[in-house]
């Protein structure tokens, strides 16, 4: 009996994904454990290696075939003494995994005049009315396109604006109106459209939960890294370069020894604290943000740190990361100083419970024993999940990450 290929679940949060290419064609010969395509994955690009061993009989879904769900068959393989006719019928198109059903807007109170009221959406075929946003409809007069011909997506069918730019893609417009040159325009822009990547979407998800369902609160603190200038320049005469996001992460590793409620992670049944010290490091790819990770970072070097950041940085840039290092960690790093921002407060990466924004070093005006001096000052600012880190736990984080950073000797204790 033939055997089904399945489309696989690489991570725990997968429920579709892309078939970037085949390494096999039809008819070669399968071993157990050989590479037979790759799969893009909303993090990483893997490899899907054969189970079973045979023949491969039939690819049913193509490379380059976007939103595959996970388990939908994707090639049949061919047992011994098989032949081909054994292979049944290709399903007509690959199952696509139904959208998130969009939030609902709550409705804004009026703080003006309200305006005339907009003349009712044309009827429908059936004589229904067409439920339709001002924007659906605005730029589906501009392009020409039918409401009675767009299938809404929006809550309760409502036909938004991607609807409307779906149906003037493929062509479906009003034969009498007339069509604008050049792109739609949205309030009377031009634009052009990037469409989203997987990447991308899990992201817009998993800030829109983070941001709606965690009870965030900052605390920023200033650090005098005077004494890290004059080690990194030490370092470097030695032949030793590393980065002050590298002594950070060993900072904040040492400092959530020293105050392991902030590493943890929350749960509707319990708050888990940590008894490793891994610290996800944000990396910013062309597809959008992923947060390798640095296991054990509390037990490592300066420069081991360095050397296994910048491998795991290229190789997220690449999309040649291994699921066991984008997955987990108990606390996160985000580092924009190199891109001149000087202080901001980024989104708790769930479940964790803290994440750490580091601004950039510059020099600043401070106050040392009583007389005016200048020092390089770096601002740092932690967010807290309210519901583990209460304010006196996230500053006793903060005191133990300051001592280290402007103390980097007490790092080698």
């Amino acid at each position: 009996m033939p055997i089904e290929l399945l489309m696989p679940a690489l991570s725990p949060t997968m429920t579709e994904g892309k078939l970037a290419k085949w390494l096999k064609k039809e008819g070669d010969k399968i071993a157990s454990g050989d590479v037979i395509a790759e799969i893009e994955t909303d993090k990483a690009t893997m490899e899907m290696e054969a189970v079973d061993e045979g023949t491969l009989g039939k690819i049913l879904v193509p490379e380059g075939t976007e939103k595959v769900a996970v388990n939908q068959p994707i090639a049949v393989l061919l047992q011994e003494g098989e032949s081909k006719d054994a292979v049944k019928a290709a399903p007509a198109a690959p199952k696509v995994a139904p959208p998130a059903p969009a939030p609902a807007v709550p409705a804004q109170k009026a703080i003006a005049p309200a305006a005339p009221a907009t003349k009712p959406a044309a009827p429908a075929h059936g004589g229904a009315r067409v439920f339709a946003s001002p924007l659906a409809k605005r730029v589906a007069a501009n392009a020409g396109v039918d409401l009675a011909t767009v299938q809404g997506t929006g809550p309760n069918g409502r036909i938004v604006k991607a609807d409307v730019d779906k149906v003037a893609a493929g062509g479906q417009r009003k034969a009498a109106a007339p069509r604008a040159s050049g792109p739609v325009p949205d309030y009377g822009q031009p634009y052009k459209e990037v469409p989203n990547s997987g990447v991308r979407k899990i992201i817009a998800q998993r800030l829109l939960e983070a941001k709606t369902t965690i009870p965030h609160f900052y605390l920023t603190i200033d650090c005098v890294i005077d004494e890290i200038v004059k080690v990194r320049k030490q370092l470097a005469d030695d032949g030793i370069k590393v980065s002050v996001n590298d002594f950070v992460i060993k900072a904040s590793a040492l400092a959530l020894r020293k105050v392991p409620q902030a590493n943890a992670s929350w749960t509707d049944e319990a708050v888990r604290l940590y008894d490793n010290v891994d610290i996800s490091v944000a990396v910013a790819t062309p597809d959008g943000l992923i947060t390798p990770i640095v296991r054990d970072a509390d037990k490592k070097g300066l420069a081991a740190i360095s050397a296994e950041v910048k491998d795991l940085a290229t190789r997220a840039k690449a999309k040649k990361l291994k699921l066991e290092e984008f997955q987990g960690g108990g606390f996160s790093i985000s580092n924009l100083g190199m891109y001149g921002v000087k202080e901001f407060s980024a989104i708790i990466n769930p479940p964790q419970v803290c994440i750490l924004a580091v601004g950039k070093g510059d020099e600043r005006p401070v106050v040392k024993n009583g007389q005016l001096a200048i020092a390089n000052v770096m601002t740092c600012t932690l967010s807290c999940d309210h519901r583990v880190v209460d304010g006196a736990v996230g500053a006793e984080f903060l005191q133990a990450f300051q001592a280290l950073i402007e103390n980097p000797l007490r790092m080698l204790l």
